[in-house]
């Protein structure tokens, strides 16, 4: 059954948070896909997952890289999954038609953005709906994940 997973950004912003849960998956042997709301940010992530640590990176790719199959982590801004990813995270107010092929989709969300949490509310609702497992983070005061629900 697919897990829905939510995690409510207040403390860090995205770009602190999204490459720690992707290193997560891959450390399962899992595949992902990282939907974005944007082309415009499919290049920042793009950018921050060669960069996001000085010793380290995360092996990526985009359509425009070419063998996409290849990609243990695909970037994207449409419903695509050609890397056939397990995992898909969704940001910036991507959406997703069917959760349903997916081990896990992570919804990753700005907590200060109105409509993000509404939008959030939203799918935690039509996840519910659609009998899928759902759970809710947020980090706690020393920036550890806390599951609230």
């Amino acid at each position: 059954m697919t897990e829905v997973l939510f995690y409510h950004l207040d403390l860090q912003p995205l770009e602190r948070v999204l490459p720690s849960l992707v290193e997560k998956t891959l450390e399962r042997g899992w595949r992902a896909v990282v939907q974005a709301g944007s082309e415009e940010r499919v290049e920042a992530l793009d950018t921050l997952l060669w960069t996001y640590r000085e010793e380290s990176f995360l092996a990526h790719g985009t359509a425009r890289d070419g063998h996409v199959e290849a990609h243990p982590i695909y970037l994207t801004s449409g419903g695509d999954n050609p890397n056939g990813a397990q995992v898909r995270f969704l940001v910036d107010g991507a959406e997703l038609d069917d959760a349903s092929p997916y081990t896990r989709v992570v919804y990753v969300f700005d907590g200060r953005d109105e409509a993000a949490v509404a939008q959030a509310r939203a799918e935690w609702q039509k996840a519910k709906t659609h009998g899928f497992s759902v759970s809710y983070w947020q980090q706690d005061s020393e920036g550890r994940w806390q599951q609230k629900a």
